[in-house]
């Protein structure tokens, strides 16, 4: 929720100059813009699907609320992205340079000046100067926050059945909500020395969506009606996972293959009212992202009794750092 309001709060003092671009210029920077944030946020709700490689018996459960922080404060490949006006139709920058860098929707640079110029009638020209929006870091915000609650249950030998949920939060302005079902299969369960085993294999396949909405109509930023953005977002992992089998604390760690998409739709009607372009849109475009990539996961789980606590952290394109808290039966 936090995400949205910030990232739209930046993007939406800058919308009417935008699509005063004209459309096809509004898209091509907002792709730009959003994709890096879109592909932050498809690591930090993909992963953390297990804290062991060692699957429950069966009738063995365990419920969790898992808490996920994706860093990207040393990304500088993608807090910015080069402008190339070549790229646009109208967009042009007012200090004469054909490129620039700008900043992402992750990132911290302000004071980029563009503007667009048209004849609107003969010996008449209409020109709009602007500055390009910044991002998440120029709040102080160098993170991609998830979480959601996550239980597991043993089945047939070796194999665990997980799934996970974000029951819909919903505000007058934002509403988000996620689910995600997975599986997990401990090999080593089906070795004789099975019991004797200092360690346990298993391979893990999860899948998640998670679904958001921000209505900004009523903060009067570009005239129109029904203004949201509406993202969608789409994971799947598979894993490789490794652990020790102790009492009390135990050490895992994995290697495995991550892809998304994101879909971020903006609806409703736009009514530019300035500058050569003034027209009116309505859901004018679609922006997608497409992300994927080796993990690899090293963690520790801490078992005192009912009550369990675990923390790992995920190296990929964007690490992150996971920290659950979980009651469970054997």
């Amino acid at each position: 929720m936090m995400m949205f309001c910030v990232l739209s709060a930046q993007a939406q003092g800058n919308a009417n100059d935008l699509f005063a671009a004209g459309i096809n210029d509004a898209e091509t920077f907002l792709n730009d813009y959003l994709a890096p944030v879109s592909e932050g946020a498809i690591y930090s709700i993909s992963g953390s699907w297990f804290n062991t490689g060692d699957a429950k018996p069966l009738g063995g459960f365990e419920v969790s609320i898992i808490g996920n922080i994706t860093g990207f404060k040393n990304k500088e490949d993608k807090k910015t992205f080069l402008m190339n006006t070549a790229d646009y139709e109208n967009l042009q920058f007012v200090d004469g340079n054909t490129t620039n860098t700008v900043s992402s929707a992750l990132g911290d640079i302000e004071g980029i000046r563009v503007f667009v110029e048209a004849e609107i009638a003969p010996g008449v020209t209409s020109r709009e100067e602007f500055d390009l929006p910044t991002g998440l870091a120029s709040e102080g915000i160098n993170f991609i926050p998830s979480g959601y609650l996550q239980g597991s249950v043993g089945l047939i030998k070796g194999t665990e059945l997980k799934a996970r949920l974000l029951p819909k939060i919903k505000t007058d302005d934002v509403a988000i909500s996620l689910f995600g079902i997975g599986i997990q299969h401990e090999f080593t369960k089906h070795l004789p020395a099975d019991k004797i085993l200092p360690v346990a294999i298993s391979g893990v396949i999860g899948y998640t969506n998670i679904n958001g909405t921000y209505d900004f109509t009523d903060t009067s930023i570009i005239a129109g009606s029904d203004q949201k953005i509406d993202a969608k977002i789409n994971t799947w992992v598979f894993q490789a996972v490794v652990s020790t089998k102790l009492p009390i604390i135990n050490f895992y760690g994995s290697l495995g293959y991550m892809s998304g998409k994101s879909e971020t739709a903006v609806l409703g009607t736009y009514t530019v009212q300035s500058g050569p372009f003034q027209n009116t849109y309505v859901d004018p475009f679609t922006l997608t992202k497409d992300a994927s990539g080796v993990t690899a996961n090293i963690g520790t789980k801490l078992k005192l009794g009912f009550f369990r606590l675990h923390a790992d952290y995920t190296i990929a394109e964007f690490n992150n750092l996971s920290v659950g808290l979980s009651v469970g039966f054997r």
